[in-house]
């Protein structure tokens, strides 16, 4: 199974760098739900 997952955020205010840090924390979580646990 396969999600698309898509982040918008202006670059004025957050660098893109921070975004992308932020989509592999998420993509952690979902990948590996447990860990959200402890």
């Amino acid at each position: 199974t396969r999600m698309t997952l898509t982040l918008s955020c202006d670059h004025r205010v957050v660098d893109g760098a921070l975004g992308a840090k932020l989509l592999a924390a998420v993509k952690r979580g979902l990948e590996h739900p447990v860990g959200l646990l402890v």
